[in-house]
Parts: C-alpha cells; structure tokens; sequence
C-alpha cells in the first residue's frame, strides 16, 4: 500500500516528547522525510530520531526556538539544505505552565503567547517563501479545546493563544489559497503526554477518564492521525478549518456520571 507522505518533507516543532513524537513518527512511517525540532529536551529529541531510524524512516534533528523569528528561519532554511523543499509543515511546539490570573505576571503571559502563538506564526512565516515557490504546502496547527472551546483555571494564557491559533488560520488561509497552500489546526482535548502524566495522579486520570464519552484520554497517536490526514493531498480541498480530537469530551452538557 502506498504511503500517504511518501518523498514530502515535513517540518515538526516539539517534537521530543509526547503530540509532536507521535506526529514525527507518523509522517516518518508514512514515508515522510522529517526535520524533527525541539526546543531543550535534547534527551528527547535523539529518542524520537532512534525510534524513526529503527523502523527505516528518515529524519533529522534541529534545536530552535520558535518564539525567536531567526530560529525559524533557520528551521526552513535546514530542511531546504537537508531535503530540499518544504512540503509540510506540523506547527507543535507549546507550553501550558498552570498559572491562576491573581498570580499572573507579565512575563508568564509574554512567554506563553510567544511560544504557542507568536511561534505558530513565525514557523509559518519562515516556511511560506519555499512554500509559494514550490506553489505547494500543507500547514497543520496544533491548538486545543482549552480556549477554542472550553476553559481551564490557571490557564488563560495558554487558552488566549490557542484560540489565537484558531483565528490565524482562519484569516491565513484567505491569503495562502492561491499558493496552493492549505493550512488547518487540530484541537486535542484531554491527552495523556508525559507532561500530563507528571501533572495528574492517576486518580484524577480516572476521574476525567468518566467524563469522556470514548472513556479514556487520547493518545499522542490519536492526534497525530488527524494532523496526518491535514498533511496529506487527501484535505488539499480543505483549508482555514480546524479537527476536535476529544473523544467526545466537550459535548456533554452535564457530568456524565449523573446518567449512569
């Protein structure tokens, strides 16, 4: 069977641990030629690069930081040397540090914003020239439901730039149709990284788990197969939409455990 992003080359940011491994992964499997970004968690990264080479996938390493617009330029301008196009780009990178607004500063807010909003626009910015050139892309944008759609406490910030996200591509792709660039986001729910791991016991796991129609939180791969199908020519009629993976979470309008 042919592989869906068999010869593209694919850009992902974040990609050490967790939504961004499993999308690196995939794109690889699906016969992606992967630049693989990650920020500090060099452990991480190399992990993420072992796993693709050992089942026969290309792929290669760069440490950037998106919020930085020369690290992004330095993105694209190494897969162009490395693989010679960008055909893909999966904008992953995000932090989500839990902060309540009263104890807030300005410097948790900036710092939120530059790195999941203001980095999903640079990456693009720096990937588009190659893009029109190539008059051919597929952008696909990690957001959330957490702002979009729902809230949590202590993250405002984080939510303000994901629904940030959300209104970027709908007013990007009006500008990046005529380049035969697409660019849509995908909107996990509740997914059980690494990160999550540290943050919940697995009591409160279980306590969320009730509250998910499917019963359970996603895995990293869940999300990463709507981030393939944006990536892929099979969405090329598809653009400035966006994917809830959630399992169903955000549609109950009470506890589910009162109907049980």
């Amino acid at each position: 069977m042919a592989r869906r992003l068999n010869g593209k080359v694919a850009i992902v940011t974040g990609a050490s641990k967790g939504i961004g491994k499993a999308i690196a992964k995939l794109y690889a499997e699906e016969g992606a030629n992967v630049l693989a970004v990650f920020h500090s968690d060099e452990t991480g990264a190399t992990s993420t690069l072992e796993e693709i080479k050992a089942a026969g996938g290309e792929a290669s390493l760069l440490q950037a930081d998106v919020s930085k617009k020369a690290d992004t330029e330095k993105i694209a301008e190494a897969a162009v040397r490395i693989y010679g196009r960008v055909d893909v780009l999966c904008s992953n990178a995000g932090i989500y540090p839990l902060v309540k607004i009263e104890e807030m500063t300005e410097e948790d807010w900036d710092h939120v914003l530059s790195v999941n909003l203001k980095g999903t626009f640079l990456a693009v910015k720096a990937c588009l020239p190659q893009m029109q050139a190539q008059n051919y892309g597929r952008i696909v944008c990690i957001s959330s439901t957490t702002g979009p759609r729902t809230g949590i406490p202590g993250l405002a910030h984080y939510g303000a730039a994901k629904n940030g996200i959300i209104g970027f591509i709908r007013n990007a792709c009006l500008e990046l149709g005529k380049y035969n660039v697409t660019i849509n986001a995908v909107e996990p729910g509740a997914v059980l990284t690494e990160g999550v791991k540290d943050l919940l016991d697995e009591t409160t796991i279980k306590e969320i788990e009730k509250e998910i129609p499917l019963k359970r939180m996603a895995d990293p791969l869940d999300v990463a197969y709507a981030a393939l199908f944006l990536a892929t020519d099979e969405s090329k009629y598809i653009t400035g939409q966006s994917i809830v993976v959630d399992g169903g979470l955000i549609l109950p309008e009470l506890p589910l455990r009162l109907f049980e």
